[in-house]
């Protein structure tokens, strides 16, 4: 099996990578390198950049430099292919607003470049959306999400409509991509899937306040830096452990069954903020600094997904609950700080 994964040395992409080569697939990271995402973080960029790329390249992966935008590029490396895993994307909405052309070419001409070699190469393909794509008035609907849903927590299905709400321009890419991804299964019978994901987290995920929130709070956690919080803190999400996605991946590959799912840890892993700050504080014994910020434009305050499609057509349910998940992430975090600094 050769498996081609775009944003192979990105967090999730080195997690599909990992699992792929320890099958043993032949396996192609393709990855610009960029660093957009760390701009803000205040780590060391080049070390924390370059960390999963040399970590792939001592499991046997293939690696290319190369960006989805450039089409010849991805048809010619996907050629030979059995399957194309795409988690390149550009994913804070921070960084939508900011540049929205980077956002736009990244996110909307990347899918459909990814789709285009698929479909040249005919061989099945599964990209990253996210559940930002339904928008944001559920913030509306479910205003008091916290205290009004830990007895009855609601979960949102496949059906729920998209791009409601206050929008920002990752909504709008996020969504021309998932909608591509239809498109290509209604009108050329791509075997195609579009995961609406939620709260990934794990190991080697330099997660800042842009994008990546467990893995920030975890971070800041193990350095005794202070977390920024924008909002109440109870703000409530599903969170899925990245080795879980994985499986999700393979999962299509088997199946074969082409269109959208919901792809998180739903109702059993659902936390807030500050039920995120107790697990570090029990699994640290300490608990981190908090600060208080204004809400952020275009933030979610609760989502909590329903995976019942995912496990009635894929056979694929998230395992790793939130404890143990954040308890490996400390644990690679503690392991391994000079990524974050660039000093051994």
């Amino acid at each position: 099996m050769k498996v081609l994964v775009t944003g192979g040395c990105g967090f999730l992409g080195s997690h599909v990578c990992e699992f792929y080569a320890r099958k043993g697939a032949s396996v192609i990271s393709y990855d610009n390198m960029t660093k957009h995402e760390l701009a803000r973080t205040g780590f060391a960029a080049a070390a924390a950049r370059n960390y999963n790329w040399n970590y792939l390249k001592k499991l046997g992966v293939k690696l290319v430099k190369a960006d989805v935008r450039n089409f010849k590029a991805l048809a010619d490396y996907s050629s030979g292919c059995d399957y194309i895993i795409h988690t390149a994307a550009q994913p804070a909405m921070t960084i939508s607003w900011e540049d929205p052309v980077l956002d736009a070419t990244t996110n909307v001409m990347g899918t459909f470049n990814v789709l285009e070699a698929a479909r040249r190469h005919k061989i099945p393909v599964a990209a990253c959306a996210t559940i930002h794509i339904y928008g944001n008035k559920i913030n509306e609907e479910l205003r008091e999400a916290k205290t009004r849903y830990v007895r009855k927590p609601a979960a949102i299905d496949e059906k729920y409509e998209i791009l409601q709400g206050m929008l920002s321009p990752l909504h709008a890419s996020k969504a021309a991509g998932d909608i591509y991804m239809r498109t290509y299964i209604d009108t050329y019978k791509t075997q195609a899937a579009s995961f609406r994901l939620t709260g990934i987290y794990g190991t080697r995920q330099f997660g800042g306040e842009d994008h990546g929130w467990v893995a920030n709070f975890a971070i800041r956690s193990v350095f005794g830096w202070p977390l920024t919080m924008f909002g109440t803190g109870k703000q409530v999400r599903d969170i899925v452990y990245a080795a879980d996605v994985c499986e999700a991946f393979h999962a299509f590959y088997r199946t074969r069954a082409s269109g959208v799912y919901n792809i998180g840890g739903g109702v059993k892993t659902m936390i807030s903020l500050l039920d995120c700050v107790d697990i570090l504080e029990e699994l640290n014994g300490a608990r981190p600094e908090v600060k208080f910020a204004a809400d952020r434009y275009g933030d979610l305050r609760y989502f909590v997904c329903d995976t019942d499609k995912a496990k009635k057509q894929l056979g694929w349910t998230p395992k790793i609950m939130p404890e143990e998940g954040i308890r490996r992430l400390l644990e690679w975090i503690k392991a391994n700080k000079q990524a974050f600094t660039g000093k051994k």
